[in-house]
């Protein structure tokens, strides 16, 4: 342990953590595996809605990270590494996307010639929907993530012995920079990984449908994880509900913006009538779909709204970590809804499957790995950060 000017006195985790990851992920290999040996085409869209999950918690993590910089927050500089230790699992997607570039096959009807040839319109997309063009984007857009996050984490943890000003000024610089990508970048990731499940379908407003829920998601895993480490001392002693207050507004507002974009989304192409657009909710509102498509409006918008409502539930740590783990549950539910219909188009009937849940293990535990080794080096508060003393002051 180390004192510094700030007042913070820096903790290690415990091991326990790292020990519980491994453990996730090591059940978590063994009976996903199991699951591509025993159904590989089903497994294939389970594996790929856990893995838009977790993108969503590390790059979301880096946007949170990016948007503080570019708005020059003070308020969330004590909880900023936070987002930055949940980030640092963003390289690992280039690992982990490789099984789902051997299974694209399984998932998309476009990456079969046979079929793009046999529609007017899928051979028309196919400049964009074909199988090397899709590989180099993906890869792509992860490499592009993987540099900003270099760079501005790279800056972030220098300032911690330097105290250089002159690092924010660069980060802001990056920040700014990152924003506009970052939202392209995830906007085609939408269209790549899910959209073009169904290659006839399309929503000018999917994009932005799948941003609401990473930042949602993201800000989520910041709070439940903050006021855990806050509770067990390892967060700096002047966080107050003050700066929980702020955490629970950010939540309040995407999960309004949330409920926006899905019922926008929904209107316009209830408006226009559409067959080539209405299918695809048609799709999720027959049999087994229409009971999950019920929940997910309660559970994705309502509960969250109300219950983030009172100026109490905002500062309330107790209430903060339960809608955080809510948040984050409705997330993968969410992304389930978005892709397994696609893989029982011609079963309305559809039933849940073990293999559906057991990849979530995988990533969880690679989450709380990563976080536990990255925090034995740096700091869990950004000590050199000329902000922090102005955030640690917040008050409402």
């Amino acid at each position: 342990m180390s004192p510094n000017d700030s007042g913070y006195i820096k903790k290690d985790l415990p091991d326990n953590i790292f020990k519980a990851g491994s453990l996730l992920l090591v059940v978590g290999l063994v009976l996903g595996i199991s699951g591509f040996l025993v159904d590989s085409y089903r497994a294939s869209f389970a594996y790929l809605v856990s893995f838009i999950f977790f993108l969503s918690i590390v790059v979301g993590s880096l946007f949170l990270v990016a948007l503080e910089y570019a708005a020059n927050a003070d308020w969330s500089t004590p909880f900023r590494r936070v987002s930055e230790f949940l980030a640092a699992g963003l390289p690992l997607l280039l690992i982990f996307a490789i099984p789902l570039m051997f299974n694209t096959g399984s998932l998309f009807q476009w990456s079969h010639a046979d079929y793009i040839h046999s529609d007017k319109m899928l051979e028309a997309k196919s400049a964009y929907l074909n199988t090397p063009f899709f590989m180099i984007r993906v890869f792509a857009i992860i490499i592009i993530w993987i540099l900003f996050y270099t760079f501005i984490i790279r800056n972030s943890r220098k300032q911690d012995e330097s105290g250089n000003q002159l690092l924010t000024k660069r980060n802001i610089i990056l920040s700014v920079i990152f924003i506009p990508v970052f939202a392209i970048t995830v906007t085609l990731v939408a269209v790549d990984w899910i959209m073009s499940l169904e290659s006839k379908w399309f929503s000018t407003i999917f994009g932005v449908y799948l941003f609401a829920g990473v930042a949602l998601s993201a800000l989520a895993a910041l709070t439940l994880v903050s006021i855990k480490l806050k509770e067990k001392g390892f967060l700096h002693p002047a966080i107050k509900e003050d700066h929980y207050y702020s955490l629970g507004t950010l939540m309040f507002a995407f999960t309004a913006f949330w409920g926006y974009i899905a019922f926008s989304q929904y209107m316009l192409i209830w408006y226009g009538n559409l067959p080539e657009e209405t299918f695809w909710f048609m799709q999720r509102w027959e049999g087994g779909w229409k009971i999950i498509s019920i929940l997910l409006i309660v559970t994705h918008f309502i509960v969250p709204f109300f219950y983030l409502l009172s100026y109490e539930s905002k500062t309330n740590p107790k209430k903060l970590k339960f809608i955080s783990i809510w948040i984050l549950c409705v997330h993968f539910l969410d992304l389930y809804w978005l892709i397994m219909p696609s893989m029982s188009k011609n079963d309305h009937a559809y039933s849940l499957n073990w293999i559906d849940f057991v990849f979530p293990l995988v990533f969880i535990g690679v989450i709380l790995m990563v976080f536990q080794k990255v925090s034995e080096k740096i700091n869990l508060v950004p000590v050199g950060d000329p902000k922090l003393k102005r955030g640690l002051d917040f008050h409402l």
